[in-house]
């Protein structure tokens, strides 16, 4: 303990850059601690820096802890909390700390809450509760109204959001923990909820990097967990999440203490791997913020590798603080195993250095003296306290569910009359504790086994508690008789048939039945009897609810009436009974894939189109591009970046084309003006095209989409004269056809054309390009003389001049939108030009290709030259029909081009509407692809109108 000085004294040496040290203002005994978390024994808390507090301080330190121990932090008072962080925070100041303590927090919602207080502190649903609710704007809102909560009390870090996707969610322990197994939506909620607490101003930390999501438990609490899904696999789900995160601003991010066994890597415990840490999170997916570990003390790692060994991989691996939440002794265990790890050379100084740095510029943006030293406390908190606990309502009962109801047994208002008897049937849960605090106070000092770990639930009081007042909210809500008791894994007793069948109508409460089978096997005996006695002329209405995960009796039809509340608290059990009973009519959706396999959604509801009103609907297509912007893969340019309202109106640009129809279309909220969708069409000749088709992501799989494409295709196809249907457009030049830059939502896009009425069996590939750093550029080796030796004359044209030969050129080789985009094109002779390509023989053109600067008005309707740099030069559309000499024409084309663009020093050169057979050819000259399109195309025939409705 006490040679710590000494240690530290000697890794500074003389010839360091000392200026950071120094500014420290005191001995760096830090180095140790400020990249090892000290937890709070206690809901992990996440403290650091304690190694650095002067002895004579180090006393009351350990008091604090004592004091807060003693008090059972999560079950008492706000202020007590306030205090004791207050104190915290004084004694690290009055030490000599340069800058505040870093303290955190579980707070997810739902049934984690490591902070509770009845007057102050609101109960909020569960993240898969607050998805149910189909509202990013509540998921915003919880979020915020817990991170002000929280900051009142001086907590400056939440240990959330949540972003596992559930991609086994049937199986998976953290259930409702999670948002759900559909990435995009977890995406969604997250980075909203994210966005919440940072406007709330405490910092963020993602969790549980790569993934909780599926799991495989092989054997006993001391086997680590396992993922087994490729890295490709876990791209295209589980790490969606989190690169969108990432991308959106997250300040931290928790590793896991998984195993990750695939053929691509084999890995013992994830936060303790640099192939996880500095290879998958830092250099693939381009994570900056500070890395934080799994617990070190979960049975699977303490007794795999041990807390001072495990601690010097964590840092080893990348990990800028390390968790531990229980023991202080098995603290003290890891600050030893890191001073040896720097003594014996494994941990560098500069490796320390880069951990500091990312810490002080976390605590820069959370906290101050000043803050720190003065929490707004309960004043504030009780200022706050009636519109939070108003959100909570809102949000509890937006959240209720009611997947099926085929008997029509909801409310039971209607259905139960008053001198019937109503049976309550709940399950023995183990009791739920307020934190793990009082677990461990009850059970006293040891180790969370691996079921605390990973079924991390925390309730106000215990299940029966939480039922047993359940039962009594049902009686007094109907004002009569209600018969309750519990059932357990003996299965039904006498006791439960007399009373089914005394009862007119049965309650019965799963929680997690999936993984408590008994609760399966009960129910399902039970729905077995009330179906005979119900043939047998008995009333035996049965109703289901699950009270945590909803995947229960997701799928199983046998269970009629199933109502879903995603969290067990006393919050979420009173919205229940208001919504049995009538109160309000539950609107909740299920998350993900469950939402998709709703027979209520697969009957396809019909949604009111309108014709797109510019004044009305400028803002909302705004936002929704903004929001689907958010929902692309990070270092991925959407296909709507750099896109305005503004991009899909063509007003018949050109001044000498041929009249263009368009007519767009949206589905809105009448009441607040967002636009839930968006399709675009427009009519060139005999032509038709579909130019857009967008639904926001919190919005899709109601239909939404579908009402649109019918619209369009019905206003499409009625066009006198027209010829062809086609899906998507070259101008505006937004969506090419179906985005394939994303292999699987590709594929899904796919397939819901297909099912709308598309022919995809042969798409046209088109794919727009780029070359990055083009100063650097060089031309291969040989290809201007490949160029050079064919003869083929180049020339760059500007306005009308000869422009006839060049429209005539693309009109026989080209659609009608690529025509009109030359036209444009020679209009604008200050920001594009043509290049054209003439045979030697007769001068006959055999290819042209647009090129221009990042001014030119064509921009507007090709946000791609806005999107893909700060100084972007363009080729655009070239046309070159088949031919031997095809591929060294383009290769001309392109050359001609990029030398164009570094001439007006663009940085980066966009090459758009690339057919397939063409790209190869580019690619070999160092164009990279930057997004890829599938154009489709089919006769007016192939849709009835009388079916478009």
């Amino acid at each position: 303990m006490e040679d710590t000085g000494a240690l530290t004294d000697d890794l500074t040496g003389q010839s360091g850059p000392a200026s950071l040290w120094d500014s420290m203002e005191q001995k760096p005994q830090r180095i140790v601690s400020c990249i090892l978390n000290v937890g709070l024994s206690l809901s992990k808390w996440t403290i650091e820096e304690r190694r650095t507090v002067p002895l004579a301080c180090r006393t009351k330190l350990s008091q604090a802890f004592e004091k807060c121990w003693a008090q059972q932090l999560t079950s008492t008072a706000a202020q007590q909390t306030a205090s004791l962080v207050q104190e915290l925070q004084t004694i690290a100041h009055n030490s000599g700390h340069p800058v505040p303590l870093l303290i955190a927090l579980d707070q997810e919602n739902g049934g984690v809450n490591s902070l509770f207080d009845d007057d102050y502190i609101c109960q909020f649903p569960s993240a898969m509760g607050v998805a149910a609710t189909g509202s990013p704007e509540i998921a915003y809102e919880v979020a915020n109204a817990t991170g002000k909560e929280l900051n009142a009390v001086g907590i400056n870090m939440i240990m959330g959001p949540v972003l596992d996707v559930l991609t086994n969610a049937r199986y998976q322990p953290l259930g409702v923990r999670a948002t759900g197994d559909d990435p995009q939506e977890v995406s969604q909620y997250g980075i909203a909820a994210m966005n919440g607490y940072k406007d709330a101003g405490i910092v963020t930390c993602g969790k549980h990097f790569p993934s909780y999501g599926n799991l495989d438990f092989l054997g006993s609490s001391l086997d680590m967990p396992i993922i087994t899904e490729t890295l490709e696999q876990l791209s295209l789900g589980a790490l969606v999440p989190f690169r969108n995160a990432i991308r959106e601003g997250l300040d931290a991010m928790m590793v896991g203490g998984c195993a990750i066994a695939n053929a691509g890597m084999n890995v013992m415990h994830a936060c303790l791997s640099d192939q996880v840490v500095d290879d998958l999170l830092r250099n693939d997916l381009g994570f900056n913020g500070v890395t934080i570990s799994e617990c070190l003390e979960m049975d699977a790692l303490s007794h795999d590798i041990g807390v001072r060994g495990g601690t010097v991989m964590a840092v080893e691996a990348g990990c800028d603080l390390v968790l531990l939440c229980r023991s202080f002794t098995v603290q003290l265990e890891a600050i030893s195993g890191l001073k040896l790890g720097i003594e014996n050379g494994m941990i560098s100084r500069e490796r320390i250095q880069i951990s500091l740095r990312r810490m002080l510029n976390l605590k820069s943006k959370c906290t101050s003296w000043e803050k720190a030293l003065n929490p707004e406390g309960v004043n504030y908190l009780a200022t706050l306290h009636p519109g939070h606990l108003a959100l909570s309502t809102k949000a509890y009962d937006k959240s209720i569910t009611i997947m099926r109801d085929k008997g029509h047994l909801l409310p039971l208002s209607n259905t139960l009359y008053p001198d019937e008897e109503l049976l309550l049937l709940t399950p023995l849960v183990k009791p739920l504790p307020a934190s793990a605090a009082t677990k461990a106070v009850a059970d006293g000092p040891g180790i969370p086994s691996e079921h605390d770990k990973w079924v991390h639930r925390s309730s106000i009081m215990s299940g029966e508690g939480v039922f047993r007042e359940l039962g009594r909210s049902l009686a007094r809500q109907r004002h009569g008789k209600l018969l309750h008791t519990s059932y357990t894994a003996n299965g039904v007793r006498p006791v439960h048939e007399n009373l089914i069948n005394r009862a007119a109508a049965i309650i019965i409460i799963t929680a997690d039945a999936n993984r408590n089978l008994y609760q399966n096997g009960f129910t399902k005996h039970v729905a077995m009897m009330c179906s005979m006695l119900s043939a047998g002329g008995k009333k035996k209405s049965l109703i289901v609810v699950s009270v945590s995960s909803p995947y229960d009796f997701a799928m199983d039809k046998a269970i009629g009436t199933y109502v879903c509340t995603f969290d067990f608290t006393e919050t979420a059990m009173s919205a229940l009974v208001r919504a049995l009973f009538g109160e309000f009519i539950p609107q909740g959706t299920l998350p993900g894939t469950l939402r998709k396999s709703r027979k209520v959604q697969k009957s396809r509801q019909h949604w009111l189109v309108e014709s797109w009103n510019r004044d009305r609907d400028h803002r909302g297509l705004l936002a929704l591009i903004k929001t689907m912007e958010k929902t692309s893969p990070p270092n991925q340019i959407c296909a709507l970046s750099g896109a305005t309202a503004g991009s899909f109106e063509l007003f018949n640009p050109s001044e000498s084309g041929e009249p263009i129809e368009e007519s767009h279309y949206v589905v809105r909220n009448s009441s607040t003006q967002a636009l839930f969708g968006f399709c675009s069409t427009y009519f060139y000749a005999s032509t038709g095209m579909i130019g857009s088709l967008f639904v926001d992501p919190a919005k899709r799989n109601l239909s939404i989409g579908h009402s649109l494409h019918q619209r369009a295709v019905r206003g499409l196809v009625q066009k006198p004269g027209i010829k062809k249907l086609q899906l998507g457009s070259g101008l505006p030049g937004i969506y090419l056809g179906i985005p394939m830059s994303d292999l699987s939502e590709g594929a899904r896009l796919k397939r819901w054309f297909a099912n709308n009425g598309w022919d995809i069996l042969g798409p046209r590939l088109l794919y727009t390009l780029t070359i990055r750093n083009l100063s650097h550029w060089q031309p291969p080796e040989g290809l201007l003389q490949s160029i050079q030796r064919v003869s083929f004359a180049f020339d760059l044209i500007h306005g009308s001049e000869n422009s006839e030969t060049v429209l005539e050129h693309v009109r026989c080789n080209a659609g009608p939108e690529v025509l009109e985009l030359y036209r444009l094109a020679l209009e604008d002779h200050k920001a594009c030009g043509i290049v054209r390509a003439k045979s030697p023989v007769d001068g006959a053109l055999v290819g042209t290709v647009i090129i221009c600067r990042q001014e030119t008005p064509l921009a507007t309707y090709l946000p791609v030259l806005q999107a893909a740099g700060d100084t972007v030069g363009g080729i655009l559309a070239p046309v070159v029909p088949s031919s031997p000499q095809a591929a060294i024409v383009l290769q001309g084309l392109a050359l001609l081009g990029i030398r164009q663009n570094k001439a007006h020093r663009a940085s980066t050169c966009v090459l758009n509407w690339v057919a397939g057979e063409e790209r190869d050819t580019l690619l070999g000259m160092g164009f990279d692809v930057l997004d890829a399109f599938e154009e489709l195309s089919c006769s007016p025939e192939t849709f009835n109108v009388a079916s478009l409705g």
